[in-house]
């Protein structure tokens, strides 16, 4: 069979599957096998993947971005779209922010800390920008980050350093470190008596590297500074209590791996820190120790809020454990087939400790562009270019939904480009 044959074939079996509505009859059928097991049984998945509409043209390595919804989410959400236009400022008026607060205070179950703590937002960029923003920097100031770290969040950086006479200092992340000891030293080195705030990420986006988050906060509480932690990727991606973390601040993109509708985030403050912090937009007369303080947006599109709840719902059926089984399963799947190859270079840590669904590989003497654009010309496979910070490949990021028949395609690509 060639190449479109098997892409056409693989899309066919997308759409023609049973619906999801027998989600939970599937998973009960599987509730005796251990997660690490239900991982490697395709069968089992090829069934998740019936639940997606996907396009056959190319095989989608790249849901780091945007993990797109599975057809119940998105159903709900359409159904969301045509309540809130049937009821139009009525509904604006009188349950939309019980409902968005509702919504919150289920996130803030799902990750582990009160609901006093968490509002919804609109991504990444607009929970930990705030933060960055919203702090009384003082001229010397110092914050302390890594090269690796998002560019919105450091533009951010960079702006107030400009505006108030703040410093920062930039640490770079190995891509393969000894131990847990080795990153917390990193960033222990930076912080002076002058630092004040210290961002991490809880995964690299780049390549995948999950760093010891807890240890990073407990070294810097002990220098009485404040941590944000950048967990865009993170969220229904790996099992985790914030509150087990020990952060300050915390912010995450819902559309990634919760598999939201786009413009939905989170921010967790703890609640000691949130009347130290200035908003975004100016809000209306609240205690200064009131999360929704820091929460004023304006009108939003407020089903998409409501299709928070559907996702996770979908998350729950599935189960956390076996989604973060099965996607660090997919991962090692083809990264394990190609770390030695001499023309392969991998930049993320072969340690399934220190990583989960994403990693990162490059070609030698190739251009991540390049190798971006052959893989998706000649082998119709979708990734994206990272050529910074120390990352030179494509970052690779299936989803539950990816097959091992579509990474034994990546593999193959792999091994002739060689």
């Amino acid at each position: 069979m060639n190449k479109r044959t098997f892409l056409k074939n693989l899309g066919i079996l997308s759409v023609g599957l049973p619906s999801f509505a027998s989600l939970e009859t599937l998973v009960k059928q599987v509730q005796h096998i251990p997660a690490n097991q239900l991982a490697a049984d395709d069968d089992f998945w090829m069934q998740i993947r019936g639940g997606y509409k996907l396009k056959p043209d190319y095989i989608n390595l790249e849901n780091g971005y945007y993990c797109f919804l599975p057809q119940e989410t998105l159903e709900k959400y359409i159904n969301h779209i045509r309540e809130v236009n049937y009821q139009g400022s009525y509904y604006m008026r009188t349950v939309q922010v019980e409902n968005k607060r509702k919504t919150a205070a289920r996130l803030a179950k799902l990750m582990g800390c009160s609901p006093e703590e968490v509002v919804i937002t609109r991504n990444t960029t607009e929970s930990l920008d705030l933060i960055i923003s919203g702090q009384n920097w003082q001229p010397g100031d110092e914050a302390v980050m890594a090269e690796q770290d998002y560019p919105a969040m450091l533009n951010m950086f960079k702006q107030v350093a400009k505006r108030y006479g703040m410093v920062n200092k930039i640490i770079s992340v190995p891509n393969h470190p000894k131990d847990d000891d080795e990153i917390v030293r990193l960033y222990e080195q930076a912080i002076t008596p002058k630092t004040k705030l210290l961002m991490v990420c809880h995964m690299i986006n780049i390549t995948g590297q999950i760093l010891p988050v807890k240890k990073i906060c407990d070294m810097a509480h002990s220098k009485g500074v404040k941590v944000m932690v950048d967990g865009a990727h993170a969220v229904a991606h790996i099992k985790f209590s914030i509150t087990d973390l020990n952060c300050d601040y915390y912010g995450s993109s819902l559309h990634k791996w919760l598999s939201v509708p786009l413009g939905a985030g989170l921010l967790y403050v703890k609640k000691e820190n949130i009347s130290s912090v200035w908003p975004l937009l100016a809000p209306y007369d609240m205690k200064e120790d009131d999360i929704y303080r820091l929460n004023h947006t304006g009108t939003i599109p407020v089903h998409t809020d409501l299709a928070v709840n559907n996702a996770i719902d979908y998350y729950e059926k599935i189960g956390a454990e076996r989604k973060e089984e099965r996607l660090r399963y997919l991962q090692n799947y083809w990264t394990s087939r190609v770390r030695n190859l001499p023309h392969i270079v991998l930049n993320t840590p072969a340690d399934q400790t220190r990583c989960c669904g994403i990693a990162n590989v490059g070609v030698k003497n190739m251009k991540p562009q390049d190798l971006a654009k052959t893989l998706m010309d000649k082998y119709k496979i979708y990734t994206v270019a990272i050529d910074s910070a120390n990352v030179h490949g494509c970052r690779i990021t299936p989803n539950i939904y990816t097959t091992t028949q579509e990474l034994d395609v990546f593999v193959k690509a792999l091994k002739e480009l060689g």
